[in-house]
Order: C-alpha cells, then sequence, then structure tokens
C-alpha cells in the first residue's frame, strides 16, 4: 500500500474538509479548551473565501472553515512555507470571520469567538524550544485579563517529537499523522492505526482512493511548493550574501576612519608629549647658562639642572 502526504492540498482538505468527525476530533486535540464543556460535540463546514494576494502563492495554503453548535468559528489551516506576512493573512482572516457574524440589526453580544489553527511545515521561531504557540488579547500587566473573541494557536510541525511512539494522546497521534506519513511511506505505524479516528484518516488517503487526475493535481502542489521554497531560499541567500558585502564594506570603511582617528590621536599625545620634554630640556640649558655666567662650577649646576656635565661643558 502506498500513501500519500496528508499536508498537501488534495489529501487535507479530503481528510478534514469532508469528514466533519475528524476535523472535530482534529481541534478538539490541539485548540486549548481547559473544561469538557468546551469541546465541540458538532460542526458544520463553511464555505473556504479567498483573500486579497499576499507574498505566499495559493498553492502553499490549504485551509477549512467550519461551525459548531455553539455557533463558534474555526478557522484550519495548512501553511507550507514561512513568512512574516503569514501573521497579517491570520489576523485578517480571522478578524474578517468574527466581523462578518453580525448583520446591522444584531447586538454585539451575539459575537462568538474564532479559533484560528495554523499548522505550519515550518519552523519560524528558531530561539523558543516549544513547538505549539498560543496567542490571545491580554493585558500587558495583567495577563488573567482577557478580550475574548479571537484565539491563534500556530503549530511548528517540524519541532514535534513524541515523547514515546507508544502515547496515545489524541494532540500527539494527529501530530504523529501529519508529520510522519508522505508519499515514500509504505507502512502505518500500529498505534496509529489502532485508534479508529487516525485509522478513518490514514485510509483517506491511500494513493489507490485517488484517481490520475487528482495523482497529477497532488504532484504538481508539490512542484509549486518546491519553487516557492526554491524562490524563497535564493532570495534569503541573495539577501544574506548583499548584506554581508555590504556589511564588510562599511566594516572596512569604519575600520579606516577609526584607524586614522586613532593614528592621529596617538600622533598628537606623542607630539605634544616631545613637545613638553623639548620645551622643559631648553628651559634647563638656560638656567644653566645662566649658572654658569654666574660662576658656577659644572657638577653643581648638573646637579641642580639635571643635565649632563658635557652638555653645560658647551654652554
Amino acid at each position: 500500500m502506498k500513501y500519500l502526504d496528508p499536508k498537501a492540498d488534495l489529501t487535507f482538505k479530503k481528510v478534514f474538509g469532508e469528514h466533519p468527525d475528524l476535523v472535530k476530533s482534529l481541534l478538539n486535540a490541539l485548540l486549548p479548551f481547559k473544561t469538557p464543556d468546551e469541546y465541540i460535540v458538532d460542526i458544520e463546514y463553511l464555505p473556504s473565501e479567498m483573500v486579497p494576494d499576499t507574498p505566499f502563492k495559493k498553492n502553499s495554503i490549504v485551509d477549512v472553515r467550519c461551525r459548531d453548535q455553539r455557533g463558534r468559528l474555526f478557522i484550519v489551516e495548512m501553511q507550507m512555507l514561512w513568512s512574516s506576512a503569514f501573521m497579517q493573512r491570520v489576523l485578517f482572516n480571522a478578524s474578517k470571520a468574527y466581523v462578518r457574524q453580525l448583520g446591522g440589526a444584531e447586538k454585539y453580544e451575539l459575537l462568538q469567538p474564532v479559533y484560528s489553527l495554523n499548522l505550519v511545515d515550518d519552523v519560524f521561531m528558531p530561539d523558543v524550544e516549544k513547538y505549539y504557540h498560543d496567542y490571545r488579547i491580554v493585558h500587558m500587566e495583567h495577563s488573567d485579563k482577557v478580550i475574548e473573541g479571537l484565539r491563534f494557536i500556530f503549530v511548528e510541525l517540524p519541532k514535534f517529537t513524541p515523547h514515546t511512539y507508544t502515547e496515545k494522546k489524541m494532540q500527539a497521534l494527529w501530530l504523529r499523522f501529519l508529520t510522519e506519513i508522505d508519499g515514500r511511506t509504505r507502512e502505518i505505524p500500529q498505534e496509529l492505526l489502532d485508534n479508529p479516528e487516525i485509522k478513518k484518516a490514514v485510509d483517506q488517503i491511500e494513493q489507490s482512493a485517488f484517481n490520475d487526475a487528482q495523482l497529477l493535481g497532488y504532484d504538481e502542489f508539490w512542484d509549486a511548493v518546491r519553487v516557492e521554497k526554491t524562490l524563497v531560499s535564493d532570495a534569503l541567500k541573495e539577501g544574506m550574501e548583499k548584506g554581508l558585502a555590504e556589511g564588510m564594506e562599511k566594516g572596512m570603511e569604519k575600520g579606516m576612519k577609526k584607524g586614522m582617528a586613532e593614528g592621529r590621536a596617538e600622533g598628537l599625545v606623542e607630539g605634544q608629549a616631545k613637545g613638553r620634554a623639548e620645551g622643559e630640556r631648553n628651559k634647563q640649558i638656560e638656567i644653566a647658562r645662566k649658572m654658569k655666567q654666574a660662576g658656577m662650577d659644572a657638577e653643581t649646576i648638573a646637579r641642580l639642572t639635571g643635565l649632563a656635565t658635557d652638555d653645560i661643558d658647551v654652554l
């Protein structure tokens, strides 16, 4: 049996965009629900929306939108490439979903929370060890004071590593489903197949479940992702090389200026010291000359002025 990568457009939408029970399980596993009454009981799909152009190509973004029995809205995105603009896109989508709940005559109290779950197949916080990032609107000084309405969850898939391969928690199982299966997979770990929901998801990504046209689209998706990654990589490389060259040029210029300034300063100090020494010697010679004219012997003059007797003899 051959399987397709569940992160691709074709497979992700088939698993989570056609099976409400599976997307419900994913959301319950990955969203920061704390009490049983917060869990999603039932769900209905909403149409995906096109958003204004961004630096991202549409091929690298897969989204599923749904609403539960309480009216809460959920946006699930599979992001293949990371860019700082993605944060703005996520904020835009969630904010638009929140605002569009109200009609002209409805009250603000009827607004329901919007949860944005973003699965990212890239590392965007290399300085942070954890893979799970939970954002909400909180008071800067009193983090227990929260403005409810928007919640953003980002999961860095490459960082995820299960504590043990027999871990049964649904969050770990779903993340293993997304990270351990790709186009080279021939056998699925038994602990994944032992879970009915994961087993159902695995069945959806069997290559035999897709026709030739769909498989062609699958290959084109990965081709587009590879092209985007190459473009991003080339842009980063070009930026780094340009930055390095400019940095070296500025560093050399700064170093030369600093060296010249330091040289001038050292020369000035040395010249001043030499000048003072010469001035002091000339002063002592003049004093010695007057002492000699007054009839004092050379040894006494040398002792008083610090000059050598040979120097005093030629005065």
